[in-house]
């Protein structure tokens, strides 16, 4: 719910700006893989918000784009470990409550879907559904060496510095504009820090062999002076403050540590 509030704000944002006119559409560019913050979206379209397209953006994980393109949705397939783990996911969990919203908030068809899902990995939308997420949403993803190069060609133009989760926005946004033509103005969540994915953040800027010794904290600082971007507040100074937490927990011993730390 309270992701619902930045999307008419930046709305509001745009209008104060008078970069669009009162209702006019606009499209919203949002990496992801759990289909959450874009659901959101989705949900300020229904409450109101003049939304053009919802574009999802996925990285080399792209469960979700293969399911708006084509409406079936497949989880049988590689795991891939990206620079982008937010979007690491193939079990879209917030995926069903769209497709509850798209079937009239009846439950029985999502049911079953969800039903194949666990059963065989895969399930396939009927052809009203598949045209209505069609209608509304778009999607692409993004590989690795595109997310890289979208951190660095925003930096070198825009000198704006992008962690690689809103990097994967930007590359599939190109993609949308070169292949629809959409002049609609649009806005990109950016996500998270880039100080928080410092190593790979550096190494699109500067080059693997910057960064290949550098811990983690080093990285930090040749990012900041490179960039000219201070380290934000609850990163700097992060090295020399004590450890509070040091309990490593074997998986299989999760549920009796959670219990050992509420006694």
């Amino acid at each position: 719910m309270p992701q619902i509030v930045y999307y008419f704000s930046a709305y509001l944002d745009l209008l104060q700006q008078q970069e669009i006119t009162d209702g006019e559409k606009v499209n919203f560019v949002v990496p992801t893989g759990n289909f959450g913050n874009i659901l959101a979206g989705f949900y300020a379209c229904r409450t109101g918000l003049p939304v053009n397209r919802l574009i999802c953006a996925a990285n080399t994980n792209h469960v979700l784009t293969d399911f708006i393109q084509n409406g079936t949705y497949d989880i049988n397939r590689p795991f891939a470990r990206t620079i982008s783990p937010s979007m690491d996911i193939l079990i879209s969990s917030n995926l069903e409550r769209l497709l509850f919203e798209l079937n009239g908030r009846q439950s029985g068809r999502v049911k079953l879907w969800m039903e194949q899902l666990a059963a065989t990995g895969r399930y396939r939308v009927d052809s009203s559904t598949s045209r209505e997420i069609a209608r509304m949403f778009w999607s692409d993803y993004a590989g690795e060496q595109e997310t890289i190069d979208a951190i660095n060609q925003t930096y070198r133009r825009y000198e704006y510095l992008i962690d690689p989760h809103t990097a994967v926005g930007v590359a599939v946004y190109q993609k949308y504009r070169s292949i629809t033509g959409d002049p609609a103005k649009t806005i990109i969540l950016s996500t998270a820090s880039p100080f928080k994915f410092n190593y790979s953040v550096a190494r699109a800027l500067l080059g693997e062999k910057a960064v290949i010794n550098c811990s983690e904290f080093e990285l930090l600082t040749t990012l900041s002076r490179y960039t000219g971007w201070k380290i934000p507040a609850g990163l700097n100074g992060l090295q020399q403050k004590p450890v509070r937490h040091k309990t490593v927990v074997d998986k299989g011993q999760m549920k009796q540590a959670v219990l050992d730390l509420l006694t």
